[in-house]
């Protein structure tokens, strides 16, 4: 009986989502050698990073990746629309594996077409698994925790017709299931505000899945990962893989100067001492107004703390796309900031995060809290202080702060947006800045006992090795 088995792996548009996709692709051709993969690669007119990303990549001969045609989609505004982007694509992802799986019907021993491994925001891809009769597993990017708040806020809404943008602007509290504490409705995240309707389809469809592979391991969130089998049906397997990252995720975007603009930035660090620097950075699309960008400079001026500031300018209100580097600080910071702080502070524009945060000048790391960036911060032992943005950031930060303590707060419920323009004081930033670096921090502690688990939890016999390799053996029971 022929054992070799070929995954169809579709992850999210955008190179967040592509990368830790990829990553936990060369995971499972590591682990067994007679899974072979096929990367379904959708893309965004607008994103220019993907190719890069994937040049960068050293092919196999056990991966390939099928670009998906996007003619038809100049003009497309995904922020809109992303769930007609992503159904749209299925006639594309239906051509696409009937010719994988033609091909290797005329060669010799070819693999056997095992299942779809699909980014959570790709669960309408199931429909067409459902054709080629396999099943469809969920890679959701996200932590366990979250996942629980969707499948209990779904099941609310199903079963008890109880919708949680009722809560909107109230101080209320939600029992999550995946959660120890109580959870304040002011930090959900914006989309059950806006987009209600479409995470709960997202979640019913991923019930619908015959497993789900969640970016985080046992230690981490014990008691999130848990609450899956403690009773609610209708929950497929759940098995914690992680932390999966792309350690050379640097590659992916070089900015402006490039490989010139890293080495600058590294040999700065390298003259400063040991666990004294915080790192201010508020991921790909994170950006400040002017008024804000003024009350970051003044708390960090007022803190003397030795800082590493990752500032990068909005696009123009209105416009779609990443934030991008000035080209002159001076028209967006205090006058004379740069001349007060230049013996102890350094303002970039792009950051080679993942360089930096391991570095050992590295303290502490003010974050936007997006789960690969809370995810890089643990496996480096950097503790966090959260300053959430958008997507389900806030409750990143909630778990951090509250749920795992392992971070500090700067702000937990703040969003941006072009509608909310909430600036946050010099002061409180102050504040968060200060308990992120004293010598005596708990929270440093915790962050560097969980930081050797994560590393411990992907060696062979670690908990998410263990759990990977029972996501393989269904897998590969597909074909039997």
């Amino acid at each position: 009986m022929n054992n070799k088995a070929e995954l169809v792996f579709i992850p999210a548009p955008g190179v967040g989502h592509l990368g830790s996709t990829v990553e936990l692709a060369k995971l499972l051709l590591h682990r067994h050698q007679r899974i072979s993969i096929t990367v379904l690669v959708m893309k965004l007119p607008s994103d220019s990073k993907v190719n890069t990303y994937l040049n960068s990549l050293s092919s196999g001969d056990r991966i390939s990746f099928l670009h998906l045609p996007n003619d038809d989609l100049q003009g497309f505004d995904p922020k809109k629309f992303f769930p007609s982007f992503i159904e749209c694509h299925k006639t594309l992802v239906k051509e696409a594996v009937s010719k994988l799986v033609h091909s290797e019907s005329v060669s010799n021993d070819p693999p056997r077409l095992a299942g779809f491994v699909l980014d959570l925001f790709c669960t309408s891809m199931i429909d067409v698994a459902d054709e080629f009769e396999v099943p469809s597993y969920i890679f959701f990017t996200s932590g366990a925790g979250f996942l629980g708040l969707m499948l209990h806020a779904q099941a609310l809404y199903d079963k008890q017709n109880k919708h949680i943008a009722e809560l909107k602007d109230s101080y209320s509290e939600l029992e999550v299931p995946s959660l120890i504490n109580p959870f304040p409705t002011r930090v959900l995240p914006s989309a059950y505000w806006e987009k209600p309707m479409i995470l709960f389809e997202l979640t019913r469809r991923f019930r619908r899945a015959k497993g789900i592979v969640v970016n985080s391991f046992i230690e981490l969130e014990s008691y999130a990962i848990n609450s899956f089998s403690n009773g609610e049906t209708n929950i497929p397997p759940v098995y914690p893989v992680g932390p999966i990252l792309n350690l050379n995720g640097d590659s992916i975007d070089l900015g402006l100067g490039g490989s010139k603009t890293k080495a600058e930035i590294m040999e700065w660090l390298d003259d400063q001492p040991p666990l004294s620097v915080v790192f201010l950075c508020f991921g790909s699309m994170g950006s400040f107004d002017e008024d804000q960008v003024k009350e970051i400079a003044y708390a960090l001026e007022q803190s003397g703390q030795r800082f590493l500031w990752s500032l990068r300018q909005p696009r123009p209100k209105g416009q779609s796309g990443a934030p991008r580097d000035y080209t002159n600080l001076t028209d967006v910071l205090p006058e004379g900031f740069l001349d007060r702080t230049v013996g102890i502070g350094k303002v970039i524009g792009w950051a080679p995060q993942v360089s930096i945060l391991a570095h050992k000048a590295i303290r502490g790391f003010v974050s936007h809290c997006g789960w690969n960036s809370t995810l890089e911060s643990i496996w480096f032992g950097v503790p966090i202080a959260t300053w959430p943005m958008y997507a389900e950031q806030q409750f990143n930060a909630f778990e951090m702060v509250i749920e795992l303590g392992l971070a500090v707060e700067i702000k937990m419920d703040y969003r941006k947006s072009e509608e909310n323009q909430t600036i946050v004081r010099s002061r409180e930033i102050e504040k968060g800045i200060k308990k992120l670096i004293e010598d005596e921090n708990e929270t440093r502690k915790r962050v560097e006992e969980m930081s050797e688990k994560s590393r411990k939890a992907m060696i062979e016999g670690g908990s998410s090795f263990t759990s990977l390799g029972c996501f393989i053996d269904d897998v590969m029971s597909n074909l039997s």
